[in-house]
């Protein structure tokens, strides 16, 4: 069951036809590309609400119903395709809140999920710390190397209105510190 302050991720259960109006929206004004409800869908995050065990499967869900919808618009001359949201979560590791092994092994349970859930692609999101970002890449490529497989991925930092990340990394840093890993875009959000 879900705690009664569940956040948005609850809604795939409570309300999973107001998750699919918002993708069906996107959908209809013309985006090729629509993103899974699940932004803060990491084992650490679901502990919150005692629900860690449930992370996986939630993700397989929220990838399973995008991908549904994004399927029911794909045509041969306009495809529609899936991007497994994976954000910044509410620990980070710079900060001392959690540590990096930690929260590297919760993305991993987040990207087989998504994948399992067939994600086209992954979004790492709204990076405010290059050590989470860091740990969602590795968990990324990690569940690549082991599953012989990998889809395209995203990763996008946040660049603060004072010039730098939230912990005070400018952006020429977090691209070096991204660099090492095969990453297919690399982009600001926020």
């Amino acid at each position: 069951t879900l705690a009664p302050d569940w956040r948005a991720e609850g809604v795939l259960v409570t309300r999973p036809d107001a998750v699919e109006n918002v993708h069906t929206a996107f959908l209809d004004v013309g985006c090729d590309v629509i993103e899974t409800n699940s932004f803060n869908g990491t084992p650490v995050d679901f502990a919150e609400y005692d629900m860690a065990d449930q992370a996986y499967d939630m993700n397989v869900r929220a990838a399973r119903l995008a991908k549904r919808i994004a399927s029911d618009y794909s045509t041969k001359a306009k495809p529609r395709w899936v991007a497994g949201s994976m954000g910044p979560g509410r620990k980070l590791p710079t900060l001392g809140h959690i540590s990096f092994v930690e929260l590297r092994d919760a993305y991993g349970v987040q990207v087989r999920g998504l994948l399992d859930g067939g994600a086209d692609l992954l979004i790492v999101e709204t990076c405010q710390d290059v050590l989470q970002t860091k740990a969602a890449l590795g968990a990324i490529f990690s569940v690549f190397e082991e599953r012989r497989a990998r889809v395209p991925v995203i990763a996008q930092v946040t660049i603060e209105t004072f010039g730098t990340m939230l912990n005070g990394t400018e952006i020429s840093a977090a691209l070096t510190a991204l660099a090492p890993f095969p990453i297919d875009v690399v982009g600001m959000n926020c």
